[in-house]
């Protein structure tokens, strides 16, 4: 029945990126396995970049189960097919739930998508991570393939809130371009420390979205107001430091030591030097 349902959700998804005519591209399947435990750790620039991911997955004949917002449970059309689906409701306030779930499906045999930074990032840089990706490969032995995804922040994002409050209403423009990118594996050795490992995991993924990004059909037009675009490659998305009083990161995630210059002051436990990188004090 889980895969019957899941046939029908892509089936769906077919249907709807063929109405907008959206062409989506994808890179470096092949390090994603065909079958066996693994465990995706990707970036999240939009609401709907699941679709995205389960289309260039399911090339491997994998149906990714998603670690989501436990709230999307509260509606009742999509609580059944979400957990016919077997995706994974997390709720950040008490996560060893959905931590134990998606270890026992990882240990099944199947593919699980988490995304680190626990929610979308205003900048459109690899934000703050948390550790848990990293504790679920240290302790089932499942390879974490990277994957950045862009382009479909141009479809349904955060972004500035106008004067009202309210955020940016989905763009339903057609014949838009979404890139899903995935990177070799990583895996993490039983001693190693999951903090470190964690910044070698964004260090990753900036590496997999900046060159998404830097691909000149994602590239704005010159003065061009671009608000989808990070700020540090001349776009008019809020800049890493003004992302601070957007983004609600966990408290325990991991600070970022990848990623662009303007991170924020001292005072914030993050110093920055003159290189395109922030380290972490």
């Amino acid at each position: 029945m889980a895969e019957v349902c899941y046939r029908l959700a892509n089936a769906l998804g077919r249907v709807a990126l063929k109405g907008l005519a959206i062409d989506v591209q994808h890179t470096g399947t092949e390090h994603v396995p065909t079958r066996g435990p693994v465990l995706l750790a990707a970036t999240h620039v939009s609401y709907p970049d699941f679709v995205f991911l389960e289309h260039a997955a399911i090339t491997r004949r994998r149906f990714v189960r998603f670690m989501c917002r436990h709230d999307i449970w509260h509606h009742r059309v999509a609580a059944v097919p979400m957990s016919r689906m077997q995706h994974v409701p997390v709720d950040r306030e008490a996560p060893a739930a959905a931590y134990l779930r998606a270890r026992r499906l990882l240990r099944e045999g199947e593919a699980v998508c988490a995304f680190p930074e626990a929610g979308i990032s205003y900048s459109y840089t690899v934000r703050s991570l948390m550790r848990g990706v990293a504790s679920l490969a240290r302790e089932t032995g499942a390879p974490v393939v990277p994957v950045a995804l862009w382009g479909s922040q141009r479809l349904y994002s955060v972004g500035r809130p106008d004067e009202r409050g309210a955020e940016p209403p989905p763009d339903w423009t057609r014949r838009r371009r979404v890139d899903v990118a995935f990177g070799e594996p990583m895996w993490i050795g039983e001693g190693e420390d999951l903090t470190q490992w964690t910044r070698g995991l964004g260090a990753r993924l900036t590496g997999l979205l900046e060159g998404i990004q830097a691909q000149p059909h994602h590239r704005p037009r010159a003065g061009e107001w671009a608000p989808w675009y990070p700020a540090h490659l001349g776009g008019s998305a809020p800049t890493r430091h003004e992302a601070r009083e957007l983004d609600s990161v966990p408290r325990s995630a991991v600070r970022p030591s990848w990623g662009p210059e303007g991170c924020g002051p001292p005072d914030v436990g993050l110093m920055c030097d003159a290189t395109p990188t922030c380290r972490a004090d």
